[in-house]
């Protein structure tokens, strides 16, 4: 009988994407704004940088999170005169779902580029398989408009899908089961936050960190280009030893840069390397 897998032979079978900073929404942009509002609503204001922290996860891990940063907490208290409780948390992600479910269709178009690179990874014989910290909806609501501009992915998980989020790592073991890849050294796992850094180590599987559309530089394509060049250079800098004291295997700027990366993780596998 012959086997469904192909043999092994210390070659990568397979890539998994993240979305928001990666693939698509250049910056991380969607998600920012709209917990921004839901907690502007309650008359508690939270800075980009607060916002950002725990992006990656799922976003109601990410609205407990930021609850219970001790200046919000402190902010939450001083309003409504008690500590913010799972209560707040459930309200704020009802709030949060339908105004990030409107804002996902406007806000995250395909990061430019992102279509030629998937063509060469599919050319390398690599699947693709995806992870998010977005809802079931949100990311159906993402696929389709992502197909219309060329990104479709083999295989497209959330939280939902595995009952936890980041950075656990179910969600790369589902994309493993689904797309019948193995072992899960001959995957690798990219994004643009410190919690797709540590999915992809607790999977077992390489690391690639993504800074200059990610969350790292929190910024869209033309405001990226806008600054002037120290600065740029400076914030890719900042973003690159992020992610690598998270420990990623290798950093890039963007998915157009990964081609190399996958060379050179081969080339590591074929000398008996592991992640």
């Amino acid at each position: 009988m012959t086997s469904v897998h192909k043999p092994y032979r210390g070659r990568l079978r397979a890539v998994i994407l993240d979305w928001a900073g990666t693939t698509v929404d250049h910056g991380s942009l969607a998600p920012v704004r709209v917990l921004q509002k839901i907690f502007a609503d309650r008359g508690i204001e939270i800075t980009e940088d607060e916002t950002r922290r725990d992006m990656g996860v799922l976003k109601k891990d990410h609205i407990r999170a930021l609850l219970h940063l001790p200046r919000i907490a402190e902010a939450w208290r001083t309003r409504y005169q008690q500590t913010p409780g799972e209560s707040d948390v459930e309200t704020l992600f009802a709030d949060f779902i339908p105004q990030q479910l409107k804002c996902l269709a406007e806000c995250s178009p395909v990061i430019a580029g992102v279509p030629d690179v998937v063509q060469r990874l599919r050319n390398r014989g690599l699947k693709i398989g995806s992870t998010t910290g977005y809802t079931r909806p949100m990311l159906d609501i993402l696929l389709p408009h992502a197909a219309s501009q060329g990104y479709a992915p083999d295989c497209a998980l959330c939280p939902d899908d595995v009952g936890a989020g980041r950075p656990l790592p179910w969600m790369i073991y589902e994309n493993a089961i689904r797309m019948k890849v193995h072992p899960l050294e001959a995957i690798v796992k990219i994004g643009d936050t410190i919690s797709d850094i540590e999915e992809g180590l607790n999977a077992g599987t390489w690391t690639v960190g993504v800074t200059r559309t990610g969350n790292m530089i929190a910024l869209s394509e033309k405001q990226c280009q806008a600054l002037p060049q120290a600065e740029r250079a400076e914030r890719l800098e900042n973003a690159c030893r992020i992610l690598r004291e998270a420990g990623a295997h290798y950093v890039i700027d963007t998915l157009a840069d990964l081609d190399s990366v996958l060379d050179q993780i081969e080339g590591r596998l074929q000398t008996g390397e592991r992640p």
